[in-house]
């Protein structure tokens, strides 16, 4: 969701030299740990069944939604994480490390996937409810036949839609390692390569044109032709844009008054064709417009109009932040400069520990909404339960932290 600036990015040549220049350094970027912890605060919002607050968040406004502030997040963050281990230690010992990512991503997501099978399951055997809950998540041919279920859940070849994101994280870091070599042969290529890719990636453009044939995708299931939802081949072009951003292979754009307006202005000018513009302002036209041109913004094959957009507002949160993210840190004594500062700060701890926060949301997401279906969804309920989840993920958060800090080596 923010771009850095030139201060933050190192490693800028713009040839084969990319990674033998001096490493990124591997502070915190206070705006990406900020940005992604609204990401993940909305992501709970939108994984919560029957919750009204997903009426108004970011993507009923345009075509980029959280998933755009995360994917982007992710791979500035793996710029950090990984990128400096490629210049500093070299190319097998870089690749080493992503490939250790890569293990405990694929253990995530498969803890993740039975952890939620066994809760919605146990949910059924109680008996407190006519829906049927494994049904919620559509898992009925893995409580139906799930031996070939479980070999394509370790293969990948089985991915339900709740179980996505993780998938599609998977594949962009086993790329990396692949960008990583391009870019020592020259930043150009590696740039021809991500672009070639999302265009290969994009379905509904490649149909039109007669190439359907050519629509690079995975399967999601094996008696089926359902794709994954989320096209990693398609969404590699935002991370490793983020991911080139933080590297410094992209400089960071001024903040000029022109841009800070031309942002702005695709931004509402996105609104019109938005969620809002069809169910808010009942645009008939907008509504046209969108079933006429889905392709353009899909969020499977990561449509052009989505990056477009997330651009625009990305660069809209690299101004609000500000450079270094000095916006961020806010000294004033009364109580609203307070509220700020601790709004921000806790919002800041949740970006900090995004992987656990995102597991705990989706199980979290889950048993909010399995409470609603018992109690009602009045105004006041789906308020508090909101309020009781974001309260969840801060603790979640800090608890998080404090194991990884392994206190239990300095106790005496």
């Amino acid at each position: 969701m923010v771009a850095v600036s030139s201060d933050h990015m190192q490693d800028t040549p713009s040839t084969g030299a990319a990674t033998r220049a001096p490493a990124v350094a591997r502070a915190r970027d206070p705006r990406l740990d900020f940005y992604r912890g609204i990401a993940m605060i909305i992501i709970l919002f939108a994984h919560t069944p029957g919750n009204v607050f997903t009426q108004w968040i970011p993507a009923r406004w345009g075509f980029s939604d959280a998933t755009e502030m995360f994917v982007f997040c992710s791979g500035m963050a793996s710029a950090i994480a990984f990128g400096g281990t490629f210049a500093r230690a070299g190319w097998p010992i870089g690749t080493a490390r992503v490939a250790y990512r890569v293990w405990q991503v694929y253990r995530a997501h498969l803890g993740l996937f039975f952890v939620l099978a066994a809760l919605l399951a146990a949910i059924d055997m109680t008996g407190v409810s006519d829906t049927v809950y494994i049904g919620t998540l559509n898992l009925w041919r893995f409580f139906s036949d799930p031996g070939p279920q479980l070999v394509g859940l370790f293969t990948l070849t089985y991915v339900p839609n709740y179980f996505d994101i993780l998938p599609m994280y998977l594949v962009i870091l086993i790329l990396l390692p692949v960008v990583m070599a391009l870019a020592r042969v020259n930043l150009w290529l590696l740039a021809a390569c991500c672009v070639a890719l999302w265009i290969f990636a994009q379905g509904a453009l490649l149909e039109r044109l007669g190439l359907g044939h050519l629509h690079l995708t995975l399967p999601a299931e094996p008696w089926s032709d359902r794709a994954w939802y989320f096209n990693p081949f398609g969404w590699q072009l935002v991370f490793f844009t983020g991911f080139a951003f933080m590297r410094g292979w992209i400089p960071a754009p001024p903040l000029t008054p022109l841009l800070i307006a031309l942002a702005t202005i695709i931004v509402v000018a996105n609104i019109a064709v938005s969620n809002i513009g069809v169910r808010v302002f009942e645009f008939d036209w907008a509504r046209d417009w969108r079933t006429a041109n889905r392709g353009w913004f899909d969020k499977s094959d990561f449509g052009i109009l989505r990056f477009v957009q997330f651009l625009a507002l990305a660069y809209l949160g690299y101004a609000v932040a500000g450079d270094g993210g000095h916006r961020l840190i806010v000294t004033g004594k009364g109580v609203a400069a307070r509220i700020a500062a601790t709004t921000i700060r806790l919002t800041t701890k949740i970006g900090q520990q995004s992987l656990a926060i995102f597991l705990v949301s989706m199980v979290l997401a889950r048993i909010i909404g399995f409470v609603w279906d018992q109690i009602g969804r009045d105004l006041a309920t789906v308020v508090a339960g909101n309020l009781i989840g974001v309260a969840i993920l801060i603790g979640a958060a800090y608890a998080v932290g404090w194991f990884k800090a392994h206190p239990w080596k300095v106790a005496k």
